[in-house]
């Protein structure tokens, strides 16, 4: 396809991006064996979340109608797609060393970034079925997809916090094995809460969906979402991404992103 060929592997991308083998604790990583899900709180400071809001209010400003249609538009929401290519405030979101640490531990250091999206549930809107974000059951420790969810609001109780099914990405079984409509509640789910500047890693094979919103203001967060190296991105990185926002990235972002110099 005329592209360079990468020097670096992904491997030394994550070690100069700072992941090591202790970046997560063991009770850490055996969290996210276990429950399929990691909150990481204090990723961002505040200041970089109220930086981070407001670019994304310029830009669903801007883009108006078209907001997200590069992946996904959905009812009830605000959706923005393609942020790497919008703002340098995003940069952490695929080069945090804590976060790539628990993606690497879910894909075995087989990853690179999939999509980085803003979702927003609007007041008395919100509610997803649970889904897992891959076609299908998959067998125990068989796992393609991983995302991380970036508070920029409290997620709390009443304005429509993920929720999850603890082991679920274990149990080689779909939603509709368990239940029959997926907007239900589900007996084991619980609700993730945290504080604004929390990442919460979750392997997406884990049952999970978005909860009514019941406050009166939107539910803000952003979704960066990885996949192992041998898949398809949700949003083609090198196709997607302007040359200037290339350049101006170290080589071990470009491997993460799976982009090279034009």
């Amino acid at each position: 396809m005329g592209r360079e060929l990468f020097i670096m592997t992904i491997l030394e991308a994550l070690y100069e991006l700072g992941v090591r083998d202790d970046t997560l604790s063991v009770e850490e990583k055996a969290q996210l064996d276990r429950e399929g899900f990691l909150p990481l709180p204090d990723i961002l400071d505040m200041a970089t979340v109220t930086a981070i809001n407001q670019r994304l209010e310029e830009l669903l400003h801007e883009e108006g109608e078209e907001a997200g249609k590069e992946v996904h538009q959905e009812p009830g929401t605000n959706r923005l797609s393609n942020l790497v290519n919008k703002s340098a405030l995003f940069l952490p979101c695929y080069t945090h060393p804590r976060v790539l640490a628990g993606i690497a531990h879910v894909l075995g250091g087989d990853l690179k970034l999939s999509s980085l999206n803003h979702r927003a549930a609007l007041p008395g809107q919100g509610l997803q079925g649970l889904h897992a974000d891959w076609s299908g059951a998959t067998a125990p420790g068989e796992f393609y997809v991983c995302n991380s969810i970036w508070l920029l609001d409290d997620f709390t109780l009443d304005n429509g916090a993920t929720r999850v099914v603890p082991g679920s990405h274990n149990s080689g079984k779909t939603p509709s094995d368990e239940l029959a409509h997926p907007t239900d509640a589900h007996p084991r789910e619980q609700l993730i809460q945290g504080t604004a500047g929390t990442v919460v890693i979750f392997n997406s094979h884990t049952w999970h969906g978005g909860t009514l919103n019941r406050t009166s203001k939107p539910r803000r967060a952003l979704h960066s979402y990885f996949t192992r190296r041998d898949q398809p991105q949700q949003t083609n990185q090198q196709a997607s991404l302007h040359p200037k926002t290339v350049a101006s990235l170290s080589e071990a972002a470009r491997v993460v992103l799976e982009v090279t110099l034009p």
